[in-house]
């Protein structure tokens, strides 16, 4: 798949036109041969945009070594890329979760059982429920997540917590 490019806008103080602060390539990690994903921005909630400080904040958290699917507070923009065949681990983060499908064909598994088969320019939103992603095309496929942190989930009296299975 091709890598992505991420492009943030800013402000220029003198002129308070619009410009483009950065363009600069995702950085894919592997997780394995399957499974590869890019932290592509976290910002917290609300953002704090004077001065770029959300942007300072998204570099100092990479540098950190920042490895949490969900950001305490803030959301996170991740790319993930499955390979053909790949089905990940049956989990739940305790976020709001926007997936949009960029590439390939991915299966949505439910613990209940249920599935969505989800094709390019789908979305799925995901509320901190236990989830699974199967790539059920020929070649890779990728997701765009965006990741939001959410309040404690409350289910029949049970607190959902993060889970992965």
């Amino acid at each position: 798949l091709r890598t992505p490019t991420i492009s943030i806008s800013t402000h220029d103080p003198a002129t308070k036109t619009a410009k483009i602060h950065s363009a600069e390539p995702a950085d894919f990690k592997a997780v394995d041969e399957n499974l590869s994903m890019a932290l592509s921005y976290t910002v917290s909630n609300p953002p704090s945009l004077t001065d770029d400080a959300d942007v300072a904040a998204h570099k100092a958290l990479v540098a950190s070594g920042f490895s949490e699917l969900v950001s305490k507070g803030g959301a996170v923009v991740r790319f993930v890329d499955f390979a053909p065949g790949y089905e990940c681990v049956m989990h739940r983060t305790k976020s709001l979760d926007f997936g949009v499908l960029l590439e390939g064909s991915l299966l949505a598994i439910l613990d209940s059982g249920e599935q969505k088969r989800m094709q390019r320019g789908d979305l799925f939103v995901q509320r901190a429920t236990m989830h699974q992603w199967r790539n059920v095309g020929e070649g890779w496929a990728r997701m765009l997540f965006v990741l939001l942190d959410s309040e404690e989930v409350v289910v029949g009296g049970e607190v959902l917590e993060t889970k992965f299975m």
